[in-house]
């Protein structure tokens, strides 16, 4: 099978698109390798994927239809699954017209690359940042996503919408996975864990907003691709119980399907930190700061669609995420500890 993976270089898209070459699968890497943050971390992890004989890679901006266009005729993915986006919920408040391109037209892109070439399944990238002022928890995919508090959660909503009407019209499979924080390995440096671990060792303190009191559903990068490497095998089918009048945001009459992939287990951030603290041998200095712009106080998933549908639930704890992090970390910048 031949699957399209965009954002290959991307922390998600990376361990992805190894799990699928791992498999027996060929995989065609896209992305525009951006300097959002760290390029020499996005080609390292590029060196690792172009080892593979079944990988293939395209430089391509996802905001120019020509190349989308030509990369779906000339490789004609069977499934595709599109992870390529503008991440950063902080990003997003200081540069909103960055995630219009990136995250709205450049799905649109893959949505008629898909549609007019045969993809039998397309698998996208949403985000717990969709629930929003959602209180209500845990967070299910059940449940309305109409009140989002940054324009990067707005986004994903927007991606969800427009994967559902390309499934109604033109009858194209869909399924998104909203990701609940994910880390590990290869990670991105503008996540909080990155900075965090870079600033305990730098002894910088670290800013800790609304002065630290924040929970959240951390998902170990491996509980993702597992979910994704199973997500991407099961083509949605229209929900024959579903109802226009009883309103289900998680199926539709059309093919197509909503998922959580979290941990289902919120923890403290200061916990957290306190695991980073245990890895590095050393303690943390502290800028307390209220709560910002576009942040929630607490995430956590409701993860019994993907059990039931998948038989499969995220594993990993955060003690041993974490300890598997720092390796890699100390070991890829060569940290002495």
């Amino acid at each position: 099978m031949k699957i399209l993976v965009t954002g290959a270089a991307g922390f998600i898209g990376f361990h992805t698109s190894k799990r699928l070459l791992d498999s027996g699968c060929d995989v065609v890497g896209l992305d525009n390798v951006n300097n959002y943050y760290d390029v020499n971390l996005k080609r390292n992890r590029l060196k690792i994927l172009q080892d593979y004989d079944r990988f293939t890679f395209h430089k391509i901006n996802l905001e120019d239809q020509g190349a989308v266009e030509q990369l779906f005729n000339k490789e004609a993915p069977h499934r595709v699954i599109h992870l390529a986006a503008q991440a950063g919920v902080r990003y997003s408040i200081q540069r909103p017209e960055v995630y219009i391109q990136s995250n709205i037209v450049g799905t649109f892109h893959i949505l008629e690359g898909c549609r007019h070439n045969q993809v039998e399944h397309l698998v996208y990238a949403s985000s717990s940042s969709v629930y929003g002022l959602n209180t209500k928890y845990p967070f299910s995919t059940h449940d309305s996503v109409n009140h989002p508090v940054s324009f990067y959660g707005a986004t994903k909503v927007s991606n969800e919408l427009m994967a559902h009407s390309y499934s109604h019209l033109y009858g194209l499979p869909t399924t998104g996975l909203r990701f609940f924080t994910v880390y590990g390995p290869w990670g991105r440096p503008d996540m909080a864990y990155f900075l965090f671990t870079k600033a305990i060792l730098a002894s910088e303190p670290i800013d800790l907003f609304n002065q630290g009191n924040m929970e959240r559903d951390f998902t170990y990068i491996d509980d993702i691709v597992e979910g994704v490497s199973r997500v991407i095998n099961k083509i949605p089918e229209p929900d024959a119980d579903w109802s226009g009048n009883d309103l289900n945001p998680a199926s539709s009459s059309a093919p197509y399907r909503l998922y959580n992939i979290g941990s289902n287990n919120p923890v403290q951030l200061m916990v957290y930190v306190r695991e980073i603290e245990k890895n590095l041998g050393k303690k943390a200095k502290f800028n307390m700061l209220p709560m910002q712009d576009g942040d929630v106080r607490k995430s956590h998933a409701d993860v019994d669609d993907l059990i039931k549908d998948f038989d499969y639930a995220p594993k990993w704890n955060v003690e041993d995420g974490i300890k598997n992090f720092i390796q890699w970390y100390v070991d890829y910048y060569k940290i002495g500890l």
